[in-house]
Formats: structure tokens, C-alpha cells, sequence
């Protein structure tokens, strides 16, 4: 599978084209911002750029995505790898000589370790990845440097799913130890080692004298220093921070282009995230599938594309996939889907006649958003507008996100809707699905919904090869989704990335989540 998007660079387009390859200057310390905090150390449990950014260099994984080359997979933790003609055994050649942070060797029983953490968390333990490693029935490990997964069915992004940043590979003597290790403590075999975390002010990583790649990373030092909103643009625009590699808005893009002049990179493409409601079905009315529908058909995501993409970091209309990805539904099957005609008018007509039906034609309800301003900010005021205009009251709670993602993940959630994103570090049905298949199989299923027939649809097409057929099944899933409406689609974002220009080896690619291990970066100074 090939992810077709387009990079612009507004200024220097060729960072990391062969032709203009530089030799890498060794040392500096790289100050970026990030515009939140994870709410704790464990990369099994998240699924924020918040986690990412910070603490992604600590860690290595099994495989990783070739950023110049996405989404090609190359080794990380292995160095090669076989995988069997009826592609149910995935064999892996460990690199040999690797270290743990403390001193320890790597070997093959921390990975089976991790990954039996990530397919069957023990008591206590959260993983949002249990679904992805669902199909593995046996982790084996024949020698110190080789490990064999065994499947019960083909999966289609099975070699993808080994390549995902989440999947930090943790020390088996440190699980063994404590289950929870991970949540409080960083222990990796990546190219930077923990110096201090402080909140509510930044990270710091330093250089790993004994990391696997020789002369790598190139670094001494990274510095992640947490800000937001203007106070990062001013940062950035005086050179106190070099990037932030999430995604800007496009005034502050303009803004920083002015202010940089000749000394600023500007890169954008299409990015594989969406944001999305999701209804707490547990609740009254929202358990009731009209009440839910009409709060989608109320929504102009066609208008709201339009205007929302002269402010925010969003701009593309789609549903379950990202729109231009080969397995999404095409413009002319999706408008005839719930939610995306092109007539508002008669969509609004159909919300006011459901919530008449359902006896709530007044609804008032509280929509829980992030306080990250981009892009969680104006959609939310966007969509709040769109329920007024059906009659609704709605208020707007914004929350921090370590509270924002707790009033979602809770055993018993009391939120109303909540807006969320469903994000992930390429574009794949088996990831961008997970979110919407029964809460007592995803981790990622806030809405607390159980519908089986979107549960046979998932297994069907994840082992579906296929294409043409994995998509239709895709689609059938998505029409099913969208009629009961637990979870709705909004708007998918549109990725904007301003550096300084003496920051090299940096890839932009439509996940935010990849490439963050810093590993090839360094400063032309």
C-alpha cells in the first residue's frame, strides 16, 4: 500500500532530497515545543502526540517507518525478517550488541514480554492495542536473537502493525518485576536516555553514549518545553524553540513566515486524523440511535470545511477514511451516506422530525473538548453552532488533556458527547476501524457501544488481501456505523509544519505520531 499525499515546501523543499544531502553535524541540544503533557510514561496506554513527542526517543520498536520512504517499514530492533507464504508466521532476526539504558542486554524475551503486554495486559495494565495483536495465538523464542510470531488468520497490516511507535519495547525483567513499571519510569533501548521531566515546563533527553546505530543520534541533547498558542509562535519566531511538529494553523503559519523570512521550512500534506464525536451510549438519550442521527445530519461538514480551513488545521471531508486514500469511499457514494448530503436543508428537516420522534426536541447536553486550541477549539464552537441551529442547547466544557482523555476512558463515563480524534500512524482500516468496533473489544471505544455486526465486518475485511473487496466491506461497515451514529465523523485535518532551517534529517509525513524518535536529526550550525 502505497500513501499517496503531497509535501509543499514553501522555502527549502528538498530538507532531505539525496541531491542536496549534507553530512550530518554531530552535537546541540534541539528545543521544540509540544502543546500538551502526557498524562503518564506508559506508551501501551496512549494515543496522544502529547506522549509521542517528549518520549518517543527513550525507545526502540521491533520495525519502524523509512520517514524519506513512507509508509516503507525498515528494521529497527530487528534487522531482517521472513514472513511465511501463507503469511501466518513472521519470523525476526534481532540486531545483536543492544542495551537498555541501564546497562542490561536486550534479547528476544523482551519482545515476546512487550507484545504479551500489549495482546493481554496483565491486571491494571492498560493497552489500546489489544485489538491490533488480536490474530497472534504464539509468541516463540528460539534463541536470545531471534523471536516468531504465529498467527490464526492472515491480517493485512500485520508487518504495519510491527512498525507502530506505540509498540516501545520494554525490559522483561522490569515487567516481570512490575507489570505497572512503565506507567512512572522510562527504561529504553532508544537514542536518548531520561535526564528529568518537569511539569507544566519540559523534557529533556541526552544522547545514549551506547545506543545500536554507531554515531547516532547526532544530538547531545532535545529539550521539549510545553507551550501553547501565542506564546509558542512567539517562541518559535524567535528562535527559543527551533519547531513543533504537530501542525500549525494557517494564520500562524503566515505569521511565522514573515517573522523567519529566508530561515523558515514550511511543509504541508493531508494527515491521517480525523475528529470525531462520540456519543455516550450508556446515557439518556444517546442511546437511542434517532437521537444520535440527527445530531450528525445537523451538521454542514461541506460549509464547515470551507470556512474552518482559513483558521484551523482542517480541511478535508470524509468519513470512517481518509478521503483520497485508495480503500476511502469516493465523493459521489459518501454524500449519500447520513450526515453528508449536500442538502442541509432537507438534512436539518430529517434532525428536527428524529428528535421529535425521540421526545427530545429541546436537548440541552454538554460537549466535552480538549484545551489543545488546534483544531479542537473551532470545530467545537463550529459544531455547537450547527446543533443551535436544529434547536439544541449546548454547552462547551474543555478540559486539560489528562482530564479530557479520563472523563472518556473512565469504567463508567458521564459525559454526553465528547469530541475526540481518531488518529493513527498511517492510513488502515485496521487501525482506523478500531475505534468503532464493540467497547468489550476496543480500548479506543469510548461511546461504550456493542454492535456485532460492525464486529464481523472489522474480522471480515481485516483479513480480506483483496483490495477490491476489502474496500467494499469496508464501505458496508461504514454505512452501518453511520445509520446507528455512536461515533460521527467531522472534519479530517490538513498537517502544516514550520522549522527553522538549520533543523535537518527531519521527515514530514501524514502521521504525527511517526518519526519522532529524533534519531537522524541534527543542527546546521
Amino acid at each position: 500500500m502505497r500513501f499517496r499525499y503531497a509535501a509543499l515546501a514553501i522555502t527549502l523543499a528538498a530538507m532531505t532530497s539525496p541531491a542536496l544531502a549534507q553530512t550530518p553535524k554531530p552535537g546541540g541540544t534541539l528545543n521544540f515545543a509540544v502543546s500538551a503533557e502526557p498524562p503518564n510514561y506508559d506508551c501501551h496506554a496512549q494515543s496522544s502526540f502529547a506522549f509521542i513527542h517528549p518520549v518517543r526517543p527513550h525507545y526502540s520498536t521491533l520495525l519502524k517507518f523509512d520517514g524519506p520512504n513512507y509508509p516503507k517499514v525498515t528494521g529497527d530492533l530487528a534487522e531482517s525478517w521472513t514472513v511465511s507464504p501463507d503469511g501466518l508466521t513472521f519470523t525476526f532476526n534481532l540486531r545483536k550488541n543492544v542495551k537498555f539504558h541501564d546497562g542490561s542486554a536486550f534479547t528476544s524475551e523482551d519482545i515476546r514480554a512487550t507484545y504479551d503486554r500489549l495482546r493481554n495486559p496483565p491486571e491494571g495494565v492498560r493497552s489500546l492495542r489489544v485489538e491490533s495483536y488480536r490474530d497472534i495465538t504464539s509468541i516463540e523464542t528460539p534463541d536470545a536473537h531471534t523471536v516468531v510470531f504465529k498467527l490464526s488468520k492472515p491480517n493485512a497490516s500485520m508487518l504495519s502493525n510491527f512498525a507502530s511507535p506505540w509498540d516501545c519495547v520494554y525490559s522483561a525483567a522490569k515487567l516481570k518485576e512490575d507489570p505497572k513499571f512503565p506507567e512512572r519510569n522510562i527504561l529504553g533501548t532508544g537514542p536518548f536516555t531520561f535526564v528529568e521531566h518537569q511539569a507544566g515546563s519540559h523534557w529533556v533527553g541526552r544522547k545514549f553514549a551506547d545506543y545500536f546505530e554507531p554515531g547516532k543520534p547526532y544530538l547531545d541533547e532535545y529539550r521539549a518545553v510545553f507551550m501553547r498558542g501565542a506564546a509558542m509562535v512567539n517562541a518559535l519566531s524567535a528562535g527559543q524553540v527551533l519547531a513543533e511538529f504537530r501542525g500549525h494553523s494557517p494564520a500562524d503559519r503566515d505569521r511565522l513566515v514573515q517573522a523567519l523570512g529566508d530561515r523558515a521550512v514550511v511543509l504541508e500534506s493531508p494527515w491521517a486524523c480525523s475528529l470525531v464525536v462520540s456519543f455516550n451510549t450508556t446515557k439518556k438519550p444517546f442511546d437511542d440511535a434517532r437521537v444520535r442521527r440527527a445530531l450528525s445530519l445537523a451538521v454542514d461538514r461541506w460549509a464547515g470545511a470551507e470556512a474552518l480551513q482559513k483558521i484551523a488545521l482542517v480541511r478535508h471531508v470524509g468519513g470512517v477514511l481518509r478521503p483520497g486514500y485508495e480503500l476511502a469511499t469516493d465523493e459521489a457514494d459518501l454524500v449519500k451516506l447520513p450526515g453528508f448530503s449536500r442538502d442541509i436543508k432537507a438534512s436539518r428537516e430529517e434532525a428536527r422530525r428524529l428528535l421529535k420522534e425521540a421526545g427530545v426536541e429541546k436537548l440541552s447536553f454538554k460537549l466535552t473538548n480538549r484545551n489543545v486550541a488546534m483544531p479542537y477549539t473551532p470545530v467545537g464552537v463550529f459544531l455547537i453552532d450547527q446543533w443551535r441551529q436544529i434547536g439544541l442547547t449546548v454547552e462547551h466544557e474543555q478540559l486539560e488533556t489528562r482530564l479530557y482523555m479520563a472523563a472518556q476512558q473512565r469504567g463508567n463515563p458521564t459525559y454526553d458527547a465528547a469530541l475526540d480524534f481518531n488518529c493513527d500512524f498511517m492510513d488502515e482500516p485496521n487501525l482506523a476501524l478500531m475505534k468503532y468496533v464493540s467497547a468489550d473489544r476496543s480500548a479506543l471505544n469510548y461511546s461504550g457501544h456493542t454492535d456485532r455486526k460492525l464486529d464481523a465486518l472489522y474480522d471480515q475485511q481485516s483479513g480480506e488481501l483483496d483490495k477490491g473487496k476489502r474496500k467494499a466491506i469496508v464501505q458496508e461497515f461504514e454505512k452501518h456505523l453511520l445509520e446507528e451514529s455512536y461515533v460521527i465523523p467531522t472534519i479530517w485535518w490538513h498537517r502544516i509544519i514550520v522549522l527553522h532551517k538549520e533543523l535537518k534529517g527531519w521527515d514530514m509525513t501524514p502521521s504525527h505520531y511517526v518519526g519522532q524518535d529524533l534519531t537522524n536529526v541534527w543542527l546546521d550550525r
